[in-house]
């Protein structure tokens, strides 16, 4: 079949920027007042291009409003190319005044309370031409379509962005030093058995995943670690722990300051990996502005530097199996 192709004289416009205007607030009406138009028209340019393109970009529900598969891969194109003409437009209406980028950028919320301030502190000061824009959504999955550069806690996939591993995630039992000293000499299923467990929610997985992969792969069986408190991030674990109570099983390279320090210690010499890591990730034609490369390049550097970033930690490791179910 041959390929069909649109002229860049035809590029539907207007239609590209009411379609990004609904992506982006979920809503024809929301978007028709923030782009000062009827919601008649902005629906007529929405479904003028779902006709040149020949599939839906939308699932229009009663009370939602999804993109297609089709509108996923369309949304971050049409953002990066309308962000890159008013970045150029700006530059050249301010012309000889600074010129300042801001860059929109996606970290888990516990990467992002962990070590997101230090990280762009020390960014800023080395890139003053350059804002940055955080946002944390909860969740394993794809980052948000209109962002520039994402820190995703994920499993490997491929996908059609470019992606750098910082760190493989290496999990351990963190808890309290106290709590720690009042069982010593217990074995590890002993000590799990006599101590509250705290559970991290991870997408698309039962309530007490973590836990239930940590005591199978390490044999324990009869465990029960069916109980305890659920909660949806990393450092509220750790925080929860750090009040004295409870066993959580974390990444010790994300709580890698509070281990120095003390206020958490790993009982148990051991780390076990889950297939799981932090990826940067970029679209590839994200790497043609210079402000996304030099913040690729700096984060990569960072972490292929600094002691934390998945460095090994002491004692034996074992390997846990990686599952697609």
């Amino acid at each position: 079949m041959q390929k069909r192709t649109i002229e860049r004289r035809w590029l539907p416009l207007n239609a590209l920027r009411a379609f990004e205007g609904v992506a982006r607030h979920g809503s024809f009406t929301a978007a028709a007042n923030a782009l000062l138009i009827s919601q008649s028209a902005l629906s007529r340019h929405v479904i003028a291009l779902e006709r040149l393109l020949g599939v839906q970009l939308f699932e229009r529900r009663p009370h939602a409003l999804t993109l297609t598969r089709a509108g996923q891969h369309l949304l971050p194109a049409v953002v990066k190319s309308f962000d890159r003409l008013e970045y150029a437009l700006d530059d050249i209406r301010n012309e000889g005044a600074p010129a300042q980028r801001t860059l929109r950028v996606q970290m888990p919320p516990s990467f992002a309370v962990q070590l997101a301030m230090p990280l762009l502190r020390d960014f800023r000061r080395t890139s003053t031409g350059v804002d940055i824009d955080l946002v944390s959504p909860h969740g394993v999955g794809p980052p948000l379509g209109d962002v520039d550069v994402a820190v995703v806690y994920s499993r490997p996939e491929v996908t059609d962005r470019i992606t750098d591993l910082l760190w493989p995630v290496r999990l351990s039992i963190l808890c309290h030093p106290s709590l720690a000293a009042a069982h010593a000499g217990k074995d590890l299923a002993a000590f799990i058995e006599a101590n509250e467990l705290v559970h991290v929610r991870l997408a698309d997985q039962p309530r007490h995943h973590g836990w239930a992969q940590f005591v199978r792969h390490l044999n324990l069986a009869g465990v029960n670690v069916e109980r305890g408190l659920v909660v949806d991030t990393a450092v509220l674990a750790a925080q929860y722990a750090l009040g004295g109570q409870g066993l959580a099983v974390l990444d010790a390279s994300l709580f890698a300051e509070e281990i120095r320090a003390g206020r958490l210690v790993r009982p148990y010499d051991m780390a076990l990996e889950n297939g799981y890591g932090y990826y940067l990730t970029t679209h590839p034609e994200g790497l043609g502005d210079p402000a996304i490369a030099m913040f690729r390049s700096w984060l990569i550097e960072r972490f292929g530097t600094a002691p934390q970033a998945g460095a090994p930690l002491a004692g034996p490791t074992v390997q846990l199996a990686v599952s697609n179910e």
